[in-house]
Order: C-alpha cells, then structure tokens, then sequence
C-alpha cells in the first residue's frame, strides 16, 4: 500500500469543531499543522452526518466568539435557506484553504510511535486512497472525542462517573462506576405543501401510546429529538455499533408514533433524514495538570490560568437513555460563565500531547457542563494557539502554562476569544492617540473589552456617516487595523436548525453588523480615503496596512439592518 510521510510542527487528530478551531488557530499562528479526520465531511456532532445545533454559554451577552462566531457569521451569510450541503462547504473550506494547514479526510488513527514521554507520530489509514498517511510532529492534539491516542501512548485517562466523596461533589454517585452519558441518532423533519403517509419499516419499535414516551416532547416542529439516547450503561466505544442499531429501531419508531398515533399536528409532514452516525456526549476523559470538578464550575471558575469558559447547565443525561421511564436529564445549575483553565488542556503524563473537546480533564459532573460544542471550539482554539506560541518559544505544552500564560490569554482576547475577568492589552500607538468622535463616547473603544459585561456596554454607538478618530502630534507608522462589531451576541439563531417549517424565517447576517465602512487618513493637512469595505459581514475584522499618518477616521456608511452603529473595539498597530 502506498504510504506518505508528513513533516508538521502540531498534528490534531479529529476534525470536529474542536479539532477545527485549533488546527485553524495554531496554522494562523504561524504553526505548521497536519489535520487528520476520519469522517468525510467536517463538524463532528454539528456536521451533516449528526446535526446537532451547535451551543454554548447561558445568559446575556455570553455568547462565544473567535472561530466559532467567525463560522457561523459566514453560515448566515452564505446559507440563508439553510441547508446541510451548504453549512458542510463553510466547515470543509475554513480548514481545506486555510494556509499552513494540511487536512486529511477519511484517515483512520490507527498507531503512533512513542520517544520515552513524548508522541514521536502517529500512522492513519484513508480509506478513500489506500493510503498509509504518517505524521510526524512536535506537538499533538487529540480532539476526537474518543481519545484515541489516550490507549495508543499511555496517556492517563478517566472512564465513567467519579464517587461523590473523591472530589466531593454531590451529583456524582456514591460509588464509581462506568456508566455515561449516552448518544444520540437525531431526527429532522420538513413540512410538505399536502399530506404525507409514512410506512414504518418492520424492525421499527411500537410506540402506540403517549404514554410509551414519557417525559419525552416530541413536537416536530421545535425539537431535535436529542433524546432518542442509549449507551450510557454499555461500553460508549466498543458497543457504538450495536447501540446504534437499536437507537434506529427507536428513531422510526418515534416518527411512526408521532405521524400514525394519535394527532401530533404532522399530516404535512415527512420524515426528511435519519442520523446513522450517532452523536457521543462522553467516552474516555484525558487527566492533565488539573482536574476541573462540579465545585470549580459553582464557584466560577476564576482561575489565574483560565483560556475559555462555559456556560451550559451541568446537564447530567440519565445512563439509561430512553429506556430510563423519568425525566432523560437533571439539570444542575452552574454559573454563566464559568472559567476552564488551561491545564486541563495537556496530559499529565505525555509531555507533548493537548486535547480538547468532549475528552479534556474534567470531572464526569464538570463534563455535564463543558461538553457543549461552542465550549469545546472555544477550548480548542486555546489549544491550537498554545501550540503556536509553543513551537515559536521552544516549549512543551506545560511550559506555555509556566512561561507563557500571559502572552496566551492576550493572544487570545486579541483574536477576539472572550476570557471572563480579563482585560485585552491596548497597544501603545492607540494608547498614546487622541481619540474623539463626531457623535457619542468613543472611549470605550480602548478599553481592552470587546462585549457587554454587566451595566457596562463597552462600545460607541454613532450614526451612519459620522466618525471616531485617533489622532497624534506628529505623523506615525500604522501597520494594522483592529475592528470589533456588534454581533448580536443575544441573537436566537442557531447554526442550523432542527427542523424545516414551509413558514421558517431565511437565515440573515445580524442587522446589528457593520456592513460598510472606509477608513480615512490625514496627511499632509488632507483627508484622503485609504480604503473601503463593503459587505462585511465579520465581527473581528484585522487590515494590514502600510501608512505614516497624523490621524485615522472609522467611518461607517451601512449596517445590515440596524439604525444606528455599534462598535466595541477599534485599535491601532
């Protein structure tokens, strides 16, 4: 068989959106990076093979930003009906085009070689090309949910749910066992302009009665039939095949209930996709320098080291799935954010192997709350930008923690990733400028924080047309621009939806965004146009420039929808 050898600085293995963001983030950073997948399309649990809607942090003006934002601002833009063949080509192009990044579809881990405590490399098989694919790296990344490389390297790892009295946390059970949170087959449904039969398949399970669903709703048009769940008492890796199979059994059972048993309001509807991939919540759980545990997430988290957050409930999904007859989840309340710091981001015991997603160093309680993908995209991009400044200082993994904390928080904040209970660094050229504006305050603009945060708004609000300008006693070199926009950081809009309604809304940039804009630059007592844009749609939107100016005006010409305008940062390099 052919076999092909690759040279990286990181390599990530699993191309949800966690393994994305931080293939993405550590190229971006300057890092060389071989991304390898086992699955034709990319997204994970949010890719059309599974489709669930991507979510994140509770509570107003909490939404995750950076990648994840970056993604799905394009979906909207570009995908208005939605559709899956769509939102596939947005996740499959951010990574199959993004420089120093090398991805590798349909490629199997299967190996790696070890040099005493480190990953030397790692061997996949790709199906598709009978190829033999070897990546050999400094650094490695397993995002893939599984922990793949966990049993391959020695890497320690946790399986299961910890005894109440080990870290004291009383959701846990009194002993410790195996058992886990289960997985999923999703359903979607479209409505038809007339009615619509359905024949069950004979394998299919009976569901004649509402009561054979308790505590299950099932409006089709407003679900996604996240509990059609089993697992949790099996083994979540070795037995995927056989849960899958009755997790099917059930899924048409459920639509069969819903369009054949009693009236569910579904005459016009059809059956439109069935996931034959399941969607995992839990498997294998990484151990690095800390351990993040039900009392870190109430307290909320304010770690010094803390490089993402969560906000999602402690959302502790029943072992038994849809064969448990009460309620399928308790939800345990948790903070909104709460900080995950990074050494649950490293192993323990690998020096050079990250992890990020579903699989890093928590507490199965502190799981219940993290697993939700926004996190773990948010956990991801730390990761790969750790990695970046790691190869760029010559460090390990624990040595970012040890000397390089600082410099990746700030780069992080400074890609548009919120850290709770931080302040982004403003840079001297736009510390030492004048800043005024035609209308209203435009201070907040440098205050290093990029969102609403309580009763603060953090931003300047003008009209189209007027202007904020920074200006200095004499001319000076400007090489970047720096511009945060509002992007309704409340809006209820998911990635992509559940279900498809004749009368569903098109999906639509924010009208909050700035669409239009030019920047202006005083030379010579003249005020020139430097550059315009039009039809942005970003909220982090970075321009290299190349000028020597006396002063510099933002002036916006069109939002997507709203009166006025709302920016939360703009700086100078």
């Amino acid at each position: 068989m052919k076999e092909v050898v690759h040279q990286a600085d990181l390599c990530v293995v699993g191309g949800g959106l966690a393994g994305m963001s931080a293939a993405i983030a550590a190229a971006r950073g300057g890092a060389k990076v071989v991304l390898i997948h086992d699955r034709p399309v990319l997204g994970g649990n949010a890719s059309s093979e599974i489709r669930m809607w991507i979510c994140g942090a509770h509570g107003e003006n909490n939404r995750e930003t950076g990648i994840v934002e970056e993604i799905e601002l394009e979906n909207l833009y570009r995908n208005p009906a939605p559709t899956y063949g769509i939102w596939d080509s947005v996740l499959y192009e951010k990574v199959r085009f993004q420089e120093n990044l090398t991805m590798l579809l349909n490629c199997s881990c299967c190996d790696l070689k070890m040099d005493g405590d480190r990953i030397e490399s790692v061997r996949g098989w790709q199906l598709t090309t009978q190829t033999w694919h070897t990546v050999e790296a400094k650094l490695f990344a397993d995002c893939s949910g599984d922990s793949i490389l966990a049993p391959l390297s020695g890497a320690q790892f946790r399986v299961g749910r910890e005894a109440a009295g080990e870290f004291d946390e009383d959701i846990q059970p009194k002993q410790a066992d195996k058992k886990t949170m289960g997985m999923s087959c999703l359903i979607q449904a479209r409505e038809a302009n007339s009615p619509q039969t359905y024949i069950p398949p004979s394998w299919a399970y009976k569901y004649p009665s509402e009561d054979d669903l308790p505590h299950r709703g099932h409006d089709h048009r407003s679900t996604n039939f996240w509990w059609i769940e089993l697992g949790g008492e099996q083994d979540s890796i070795h037995d995927t095949e056989e849960i899958r199979d009755e997790l099917l059994k059930i899924a048409y059972g459920v639509w069969d209930h819903i369009k054949n048993y009693g009236d569910h309001g579904a005459e016009n509807w059809i059956l439109d996709w069935v996931g034959f991939l399941p969607g995992k919540r839990e498997s294998r759980r990484y151990v690095g320098d800390y351990i993040l545990t039900q009392n870190d997430v109430r307290s909320s988290g304010k770690f010094e080291d803390l490089v993402a957050y969560g906000g999602w409930t402690m959302d502790d999904h029943h072992p038994g799935g849809f064969n448990y007859p009460g309620q399928p989840t308790i939800f345990h309340p948790a903070p909104s954010p709460f900080g995950i710091p990074y050494r649950c981001l490293y192993s323990k015991n690998i020096s050079n192997l990250f992890f990020a997603g579903r699989n890093i160093s928590v507490t199965h309680a502190a799981l219940s709350a993290t697993r939700v993908m926004a996190t773990c995209a948010t956990l991801g991009q730390a990761v790969g930008t750790a990695a970046a400044i790691a190869i760029r200082e010559g460090l390990a993994p624990r040595g970012v923690y040890e000397e390089g904390i600082e410099e990746l928080k700030q780069t992080l904040m400074d890609d548009d990733c919120f850290i709770p209970w931080n302040r982004r660094s403003i840079s001297k050229l736009t510390r030492e400028a004048t800043l005024t504006a035609s209308h209203g305050e435009p201070e907040p603009l440098r205050n290093g924080l990029d969102r609403p945060i309580g009763d603060e708004d953090n931003g300047w609000r003008g009209e189209i047309g007027s202007w904020v300008e920074y200006a200095f006693d004499a001319p000076r070199k400007i090489r970047e621009l720096r511009l945060i926009f509002d992007s309704d950081l409340n809006r209820k809009v998911f990635n992509m939806p559940c279900n498809f309604p004749l009368d569903a809304e098109p999906y639509r940039v924010p009208n909050s965004l700035v669409r239009t804009f030019r920047i202006e630059v005083e030379t010579l007592g003249q005020w020139q146009t430097l550059l315009r844009v039009e039809n942005n749609y970003q909220r982090l939107v970075k321009l290299a420039v190349d000028l020597e100016a006396k002063a510099v005006r933002f002036v916006p010409e069109a939002t997507w929808g709203a009166e006025d305008v709302h920016v939360y940062s703009w700086d100078l390099r």
